[in-house]
């Protein structure tokens, strides 16, 4: 019932900023815990940033804290990634993630997340 899209990705030169935005399609008005994942070629697939589903409880790893900035409007039914200050090794490609189950606790491991977005290219050059 739940799908997800994300979009905002694109080419960006060392230092500069991208927002990505991930849309919630759902025939509800239940809003869910989120999260921001990321995937480079050849490598796993890590934990960026997670939200719970009011916007209360954030939580960042540490390679974007201070950097990134996660967000969400209700009303809209969307999740944010503001981007700062990013570095080449922010390359990737960014994946958003639904929790179905609101929990007291902030999850930053992907097989916490139910359903996935397709993801959204972000390249930063050098």
């Amino acid at each position: 019932q739940v799908q997800l899209v994300e979009s905002g990705g694109g080419l960006v030169q060392a230092g500069g900023s991208l927002r990505l935005a991930c849309a919630v399609s759902d025939r509800t008005e239940t809003n869910y815990p989120m999260g921001w994942f990321r995937q480079a070629p050849g490598k796993e697939r890590e934990f960026v940033a997670a939200i719970s589903w009011s916007g209360d409880s954030i939580y960042y790893d540490d390679l974007v804290k201070g950097r990134f900035t996660i967000s969400r409007d209700n009303a809209k039914k969307t999740v944010y990634l503001q981007m700062n200050s990013l570095k080449p090794e922010d390359t990737a490609v960014y994946y958003c993630a639904l929790r179905r189950q609101r929990t007291g606790s902030i999850y930053a491991r992907a097989y916490n997340y139910d359903y996935w977005g397709r993801g959204t290219q972000v390249t930063v050059s050098s």
